[in-house]
């Protein structure tokens, strides 16, 4: 078999596998689940038995450490599976958002371009370093995992352009077999403004490359027809002794018909988005049209049948696999597409419960173990950990105090576990080490702590932060980024710790009812355009996004009530209110999502009758 080499596909004699490693997927919100089906799934929990209900799932998370860990529960059980992967060698991980009006300022709004985060332009780098190289090793260790998790019945189809495209077909047969490719597919996209100062003719076509796992298999397949321009007239054709002829009527005359419609060829004549459309354009730099996954998933799947996007980008493929009845897996890199994604889908009449997951403190357990082995003792392991992290945040390490790891600029400074969230208590022991710090190294010119964590507790920006200002200690909640897992991103300096966004909510208890009214949300400008920050003229536009648990229980965030903007509608509700059934004391969890994607979490106590 003639076979396409390059530089990295072997190594040793040995085909250089994907990595394998399985890690726990951890649900961090739950939407549109009823009371009922959540005190069922907690009632499981406490039961310890295990839940069967089907959620669709929408994952953030490398694909790399995301795929191998959906294989122990999917593997061969995926129907199927829909893949737009970066394509083009100048591929741009920005992306377009709105800063949003302030609530006086009527509807204009302002578009601004967010440059890709660390870790979307390490992926660019992982997928494109060595050029094709790099990115034909990427693509093969992908879809040998896909394929994995692909029934036997199951069909891939592999959106793609001239850029790879003929290159990744000589992949795709390799990892499939030439035996089961079924189609090339043209999505002839005829209303795209044709450029001919390029010195080409205009290009106005993708390929898609439909493969199944097993051609001798039963996999699905259901014929499209589609609406005809012009209605046409054709001969009714009859089969008689297994020949097909003209039929004919009972004088004997050619029977015809007038057919409006057609059979769906491998030329798909679909348009592409266009700016001024509203109902549909969510101006996502890589946002494909509905009507092209609709025909995918009618033609490859049936209702209840489970369908995968690992760069799932805008959400279309997960919103029209809701609309469509399919279940559905959703996969991103990006936070900004998990969070299109879950507007997206919130806005669909009556869409099933889904959650969204990522790889949490597991993938971080896996980094520390992989990174920082050390076979003398756990607490060896650890001071290597935290050695690692007050390097990337070019502290000094300060040895002999449990709380107080280094010093930077004169800070103290905590680095964070990788298991748990920094909780009130640990704030509680800083503050007092931190005194006994300062009285003891009268060398050091100390005023204030820097707290480096990944996660954070739900209350603690502000609870902590009132107990360390009342001891007199100046505390600052620095968030420990993902691209310190990144070893390329930690070489190129790529790493930086930003503040928390704080959030003010004010409540008021009337009887059985709570309101909540959003008084003030601000976010460090470290990480926003100075354009950005001159058109702030008002803290409500900082927020695209929030939603409210009424009673969290513990379990994980429930998405009980939103607000979020739209291009439609982009003005936002700055209250919400919710009537309780009984009398009691509730823990309700306020989540907010800012125009850039990231989100904070407040925790609130409340007292109800």
């Amino acid at each position: 078999m003639t076979e396409l080499l390059w530089d990295g596909k072997y190594k040793d004699g040995k085909k250089t596998s994907p990595i394998r490693i399985a890690l726990p997927f951890q649900t961090i919100e739950t939407l549109n689940e009823s009371a009922t089906d959540r005190q069922k799934r907690l009632n499981s929990l406490f039961q310890q038995k295990d839940d069967t209900t089907w959620y669709n799932r929408l994952i953030w998370g490398d694909k790399k450490y995301v795929l191998p860990s959906l294989l122990p529960e999917f593997a061969g059980k995926v129907d199927l599976i829909y893949i737009d992967p970066p394509f083009n060698v100048g591929a741009d991980f920005s992306f377009t958002t709105t800063l949003p009006p302030a609530p006086d300022d009527g509807d204009e709004q302002t578009t601004f371009t967010k440059e890709p985060s660390i870790i979307e332009q390490k992926a660019y780098r992982d997928t494109w370093g060595r050029g094709l190289d790099s990115y034909l090793q990427w693509f093969y260790e992908t879809v040998v995992l896909l394929r994995e998790l692909l029934a036997d019945t199951g069909s891939i189809y592999v959106h793609l352009d001239w850029h790879v495209g003929h290159y990744a077909k000589c992949v795709l047969d390799e990892v499939f077999g030439y035996e089961n490719f079924r189609n090339e597919i043209y999505w002839y996209y005829y209303n795209k403004m044709p450029d001919t100062r390029k010195g080409v003719f205009p290009r106005a076509t993708d390929t898609i490359y439909w493969y199944v796992k097993n051609k001798s298999s039963n996999y699905c397949f259901n014929p499209l027809t589609e609406k005809r321009d012009t209605p046409v007239k054709q001969l009714v054709r009859k089969k008689v002794d297994g020949k097909a002829i003209n039929a004919r009527d009972e004088e004997g005359n050619v029977m015809y018909q007038i057919r409006d419609e057609r059979v769906v060829d491998n030329v798909w004549r679909l348009s592409m988005l266009q700016p001024a459309d509203r109902t549909e354009n969510l101006f996502y730099q890589t946002q494909k049209p509905e009507a092209l996954l609709d025909r995918i998933i009618k033609a490859s799947s049936n209702e209840g049948d489970l369908v995968l996007d690992c760069f799932c980008g805008s959400g279309t493929t997960a919103a029209v696999a809701e609309k469509l009845g399919r279940r559905w897996i959703a996969c991103d890199l990006g936070r900004f597409a998990i969070h299109t994604t879950r507007k997206r889908l919130l806005s669909i009449p009556n869409v099933k419960p889904f959650v969204v997951q990522n790889l949490g403190k597991y993938e971080r357990q896996a980094w520390v173990q992989a990174e920082f082995e050390r076979p003398e003792s756990r607490l060896e392991q650890e001071r290597a950990y935290r050695k690692f992290i007050l390097e990337l945040y070019h502290a000094t390490e300060l040895a002999g105090y449990t709380w107080i790891h280094g010093v930077k600029s004169g800070r103290a400074v905590h680095v964070g576990g990788v298991e748990a969230p920094v909780a009130v208590e640990d704030v509680r022991q800083m503050v007092i080490e931190f005194l006994k710090l300062v009285g003891k190294e009268r060398a050091l010119t100390i005023n204030g702590i820097d707290v480096l964590g990944w996660e954070f507790a739900f209350e603690l920006n502000e609870i902590a932060r009132e107990y360390a200002e009342r001891n007199g200690v100046d505390v600052k909640f620095k968030k420990i980024p993902r691209e310190v897992l990144e070893k390329k991103a930690v070489e190129q300096g790529d790493i930086k710790f930003y503040e928390l966004a704080a959030l003010e909510v004010e409540t008021a208890v009337k009887a059985m009812t709570l309101v909540l009214n959003l008084k003030n949300f601000t976010i460090p400008p470290d990480d926003v355009p100075p354009e950005v920050q001159r058109g702030i003229t008002h803290w409500s536009q900082w927020i695209d996004y929030w939603s409210v648990d009424w009673n969290y229980r513990g379990d994980t965030f429930h998405n009980e009530w939103q607000s979020y903007r739209t291009k439609k509608n982009p003005k936002i509700e700055l209250s919400a209110s919710h009537e309780y059934e009984a009398a009691g004391k509730y823990t309700v969890l306020v989540k907010v999502i800012d125009i850039l994607g990231n989100d904070t979490t407040k925790a609130l106590q409340v007292v109800i009758g």
